[in-house]
This record gives structure tokens, C-alpha cells and sequence, in this order.
């Protein structure tokens, strides 16, 4: 005659929590550090089409994807919202992430925030230093911010093409650090900003697709 099976109820839900917990330790956390754009704002029903959501949706179950957009953010330190102040750095740095998107620089355009440009290329840097030295030791990434198809809000697309991109540039060669061109990526897709400065749905989807794209390739060259 078979026994039963002494472990009380308390006892499957104990093991049942931690093979949750062991699952999803085994995940690849990817944080997604940025501002409105990396949050979804103007993106129709945010919390199913922000890029970070479809992110997760391509690269699939062995990856754990967390939006970390802070609308009006900045890099800028003396910015008028520098996202080293805002929980979601904090948060994004208590994920022990494996791997950091940073999409960060459209509102540093602002004339309020822009007159501080020469802490630019320091900022970034320290930026890119603060994640990249974590104990998780994450991959980190850098993005050229979307286009700015019209200015708005104080955001200026000269500006953002002029001055902030070749410095990004400049910075993420010094430091060898993987740029993901979500610039070239929106473009020729105007008509998926319907403000001139936030992707919509589709634009979210094609800031994915791109992002998507780097990371795996990244990966297949690694795994040569």
C-alpha cells in the first residue's frame, strides 16, 4: 500500500516558491535605462507596446526585461531632472542587471539643460562606469537617441544631431562600449511620431526590433 505523502500544503507552496525564485535567478536581466521614449509615453497602451515590453516579447523567456524610463529624465547631472537622482537609477542598479540599454539625451537638448553641455561627455562616462562596474559585471550598451522629427517641449533637433550625438559618439569609442543606432533605425519614419519627438506603438516596435537586433548579434559573435 502506497503512504501518503506527509509534506503539508505549506510545504509545496515552500518549493513551488523556490523553483519560482531559482527560475527567474536564472534569467538574463536586461535593464532599460532611459527617459519618456524608454517609458512609452504617447505609445497606444504602454504597459503591452513600450519598447522595453516588445524587447522582452523577441528576446523571449530566458530574458527578464524591466523598464526603467523616467519621462523628462536627463543625463546631464545639472540637468532639470538628472536621472541619478530619480529611483529608477536606483532600482535599475539594485536589479544587478546583466545587461544596460542606456537611451538617454533627448531632454538634455533643452536650452535649461544644454548650457551645461561641457559635463556632457564626463557625465556619460560616468554613466556607462557606474553600471559597467556593478558585481553582475552587465554588458552595457549606449543608443543614439531617436530623431527628433520636430522640436517641442524645448527639445531641439539641431542640437540633438549638431552637438549631443558626435559627442556621444566620441565618448562610447573612447570607452569601447556597443552603440545601438535607434537614430538611423526612425528616421524615415516620421509619421510614427505624432508629436515630433515620441514614437507611437510602431515606432516603440521598430526601437525593439533594432535594440533586439544589437543584443543578439552581440551574442552570436560571442558564442563563435
Amino acid at each position: 500500500m502506497l503512504k501518503r505523502s506527509r509534506l503539508p500544503v505549506s510545504g509545496f507552496i515552500l518549493l513551488f516558491a523556490l523553483a519560482a525564485c531559482a527560475q527567474a535567478a536564472d534569467k538574463i536581466r536586461v535593464a532599460c535605462v532611459g527617459n519618456s521614449i524608454t517609458f512609452g509615453a504617447g505609445v497606444e497602451n504602454r504597459d503591452k507596446n513600450s519598447y522595453p515590453v516588445k524587447l522582452g516579447g523577441l528576446l523571449g523567456d530566458e530574458y527578464e526585461v524591466h523598464n526603467f524610463g523616467v519621462s523628462g529624465a536627463t543625463l546631464l547631472k545639472k540637468g532639470d531632472r538628472p536621472y541619478w537622482n530619480e529611483s529608477a537609477f536606483k532600482n535599475a542598479t539594485d536589479l544587478a542587471p546583466n545587461i544596460v540599454i542606456i537611451k538617454l539625451g533627448t531632454n538634455d537638448t533643452k536650452p535649461q539643460n544644454w548650457k551645461s553641455s561641457a559635463d556632457y561627455p564626463a557625465d556619460l562616462s560616468a554613466m556607462i562606469d557606474h553600471f559597467a562596474q556593478l558585481a553582475s559585471k552587465p554588458k552595457v550598451y549606449v543608443c543614439l537617441p531617436v530623431p527628433v522629427h520636430r522640436d517641442l517641449f524645448g527639445i531641439r533637433g539641431s542640437v540633438l544631431n549638431d552637438e549631443l550625438l558626435p559627442m556621444l559618439k566620441e565618448v562610447t569609442q573612447r570607452k569601447e562600449v556597443p552603440v545601438i543606432d535607434l537614430y538611423s533605425a526612425l528616421l524615415e519614419v516620421p509619421e510614427h511620431f505624432p508629436d515630433g519627438v515620441h514614437p507611437n506603438a510602431a515606432g516603440a516596435e521598430l526601437m525593439a526590433k533594432a535594440v533586439h537586433k544589437a543584443l543578439t548579434e552581440k551574442t552570436a559573435a560571442a558564442d563563435k
